[in-house]
């Protein structure tokens, strides 16, 4: 790419002034698989399937707290072992994203792709936010 075609495409060269910046804000909507859920409770009963529900809130929130740590000190081993446990948990509630984006994350990990997984496991922690923030609002719970 030439200076010429950088400068033609908006771009700015070593050493020149840029004038504005676009911070991009991706949002995603989640959804919760409800007939997942309406198993829970059919097999469980109300109060077993709410257990089962906080219980997997909370693995979620530590793992997802856990994969943000292993990721910003570079411990790729650990990040995919808990990683991978996170797919089983979105799994068993009906957080069908989370699973998917939780399972791209291992892949980039596996392909020692370091670009692929900055970006994947900053989606990772946007879908678990709004994912366990699903299921309080379903419940009519709030944060």
């Amino acid at each position: 790419m030439t200076a010429s075609s950088i400068r033609a495409c908006g771009g700015a060269l070593w050493g020149e002034t840029v004038n504005y910046i676009t911070t991009l804000k991706p949002e995603e909507s989640v959804r919760l698989d409800a007939g997942r859920l309406g198993d829970l409770f059919y097999e469980l009963g109300e109060a077993g399937a709410g257990d089962v529900i906080c219980r997997a809130m909370d693995e979620l929130t530590q793992r997802l707290t856990e994969a943000e740590r292993q990721y910003s000190t570079a411990q790729f081993l650990d990040l995919r072992k808990t990683v991978r446990s996170l797919i089983g948990i979105a799994d068993q509630v009906g957080m069908w994203a989370l699973a998917t984006v939780a399972g791209d994350v291992v892949e980039c990990i596996d392909q020692g792709d370091p670009v692929a997984l900055a970006a994947t496991i900053a989606r990772l922690m946007r879908i678990g936010e709004q994912s366990l923030t699903a299921v309080w609002d379903m419940q009519g719970l709030s944060i």
